[in-house]
C-alpha cells in the first residue's frame, strides 16, 4: 500500500536535512518509535508502538537507510519487523525529499506499507489515517527538537517525545474518517450556485 504525505517545516531546508542526518533525533520525533541499538552502517534496531482501533501492535525490527542524497536532498529507509506477540508483520520502504520554500522546507514523504495479521484487517482509509496523524504529530515534535538546538540546547536535553497514545490517535482517525464520509454522502446534493 503507497501512501504519500508531507508537511512543512519553518527551517531552511539545509538545516532540516542536517537534522535528518541524526537518526536518534529523527526517531525520537516520530510518536512510539524507540531505538533500541545503533548496528553501524546506517543500520538500527528499535521498536514502534501504534493503536489501530481495539488492537495494540508493538514492532520490533531493523531499519536500514538504503540512501542518503545530499545533493537531491532525499533519505531512504528500509524497515521490517515483527509484532512481539507474533500477531503480524510490518515492512515498509521510506522516502523523504526535502526542498526549499519561501517559508522553510517541504518535507515529502512516501510509505510502501505491508502489512500482515492484525494490522492488515484494517482498510486502506484508517491505515492513511493514521499515518497522516503520525506525520503531523513528526513534523509538530521536529520542528520543536529544531528550534531547541538552534536556542543553544544540546539534544540530550531536549524532552523526549511522548509515546503514541492509542486513544488519542484512534479518536483522531475516527474525526478524519467521519469528516470524509460526511463529505461523500453531503458533496452529491450541494446546491448548484448558478
Amino acid at each position: 500500500m503507497l501512501i504519500k504525505n508531507g508537511f512543512d517545516v519553518a527551517q531552511p531546508v539545509d538545516k532540516v536535512w542536517q537534522f535528518f542526518q541524526d537518526i536518534p533525533q529523527v526517531a525520537a520525533c516520530l510518536p512510539g518509535t524507540e531505538l533500541t541499538d545503533d548496528l553501524g552502517n546506517n543500520k538500527y534496531l528499535g521498536k514502534v508502538a501504534i493503536r489501530m482501533g481495539p488492537v495494540r501492535l508493538q514492532f520490533a525490527g531493523t531499519a536500514d537507510i538504503k540512501e542518503r542524497d545530499d545533493q537531491a536532498k532525499r533519505i531512504v529507509v528500509d524497515a521490517a519487523g515483527a509484532d512481539e506477540r507474533g500477531r503480524g508483520q510490518a515492512s515498509m520502504v521510506g522516502t523523504a525529499d526535502l526542498s526549499a520554500t519561501r517559508d522553510g522546507t517541504r518535507v515529502d514523504v512516501s510509505l510502501d506499507l505491508q502489512l500482515s495479521g492484525a494490522a492488515a484487517q484494517y482498510g486502506r482509509g484508517m491505515i492513511a489515517d493514521v499515518t497522516s496523524i503520525l506525520m503531523a504529530d513528526f513534523a509538530n515534535n521536529m520542528q520543536a527538537r529544531i528550534d531547541a538546538i538552534r536556542r543553544g540546547v544540546s539534544p540530550d536535553q531536549v524532552a523526549a517525545t511522548r509515546a503514541a497514545s492509542g486513544f488519542a490517535i484512534a479518536l483522531r482517525a475516527t474525526r478524519l474518517a467521519l469528516g470524509r464520509v460526511l463529505r461523500r454522502f453531503f458533496l452529491p446534493y450541494q446546491p448548484n450556485p448558478s
